[in-house]
């Protein structure tokens, strides 16, 4: 059994002109420590069905399992970055991350969750702007302490949405090779879902791309692996072959004439198996 399993996942939203079709029996499956990036357009279902993995989001139908254990809203060993970073800005960088420490760990003493939040700051480069407030902070600097923030609570899970999308490219490399650096550690693994519109930043980042395919209803494409060695970085992956053919299919995917009736699941980190409805 995979970590993260979705069975038959529907999702419709309410329209003027009647019921938008979002998703439509979508599934999807995500080994443990696996790092996935989803990845279309603006508007194709990505942050939909990333909100539902998440429990963010009730479907209309199927279910979704997380070590095997149905998901009821949000787990409390599940974490999240977001692109609007989502800081409370009368608190600084240090309490924060700390508020999130003691949410997710109430049992530990007010000074063992300070510390455990300044700990993350450091991880993440901000050990000298733990007093700052958010709007004292860059966009760069906001975004490494919701990083910090999410990673300094030692998910088992990890759910990204578009974290790098408003940053400039030389700050959004940076913190690109950061996520990396702090989701694949040796002393704790994450298992990471990412959705994204950057085919370039998937190929970075990920184990496995899918590309969704907008509808309506929106429909998954077959699992791309990334067989690349670990670190990368952005300019090997520009000159490397492997990433080279990774790009081409994931842009030929999401450029093909998909049958709206397709019904595909697969799982990350094994050989994916495509069921067509």
């Amino acid at each position: 059994m995979s970590f993260i399993e979705a069975h038959g996942i529907a999702k419709s939203f309410a329209a003027r002109e009647g019921p938008r079709h979002a998703l439509a029996d979508v599934s999807i499956a995500v080994d443990q420590h696996a790092f996935v990036s989803i990845v279309g357009a603006m508007g194709s279902g990505k942050s939909t069905l990333l909100g539902i993995l998440a429990g963010l989001v009730e479907p209309d139908a199927g279910r979704v399992l997380v070590g095997g254990e149905p998901v009821r809203g949000v787990r409390s060993d599940a974490a999240f970055v977001f692109q609007n970073y989502s800081l409370f800005p009368w608190f600084s960088a240090l309490e924060n991350v700390r508020l999130a420490v003691g949410a997710t760990s109430p049992q530990l003493p007010r000074a063992q969750q300070t510390e455990t939040a300044r700990r993350a700051l450091e991880q993440v480069g901000l050990g000298n702007a733990a007093s700052r407030r958010p709007g004292q902070l860059s966009g760069g600097m906001r975004q490494r302490v919701a990083l910090a923030r999410a990673l300094a609570t030692r998910p088992a899970l990890l759910f990204l949405d578009e974290p790098f999308g408003a940053l400039d490219a030389l700050t959004r490399e940076t913190l690109q090779q950061e996520l990396a650096r702090l989701c694949q550690s040796a002393e704790r693994p994450v298992t990471t879902v990412m959705i994204t519109n950057s085919v370039e930043e998937a190929i970075l980042l990920s184990d496995w791309i899918v590309p969704i395919v907008p509808g309506p209803p929106a429909t998954l494409g077959e699992p791309i692996p990334v067989n690349l060695p670990r670190p990368r970085t952005v300019s090997q992956i520009a000159h490397d072959e492997d990433a080279s053919r990774a790009r081409a299919h994931v842009l030929a995917t999401l450029t093909a004439s998909l049958r709206p009736s397709s019904r595909r699941r697969w799982t990350a980190g094994a050989q994916p198996a495509v069921v067509e409805g």
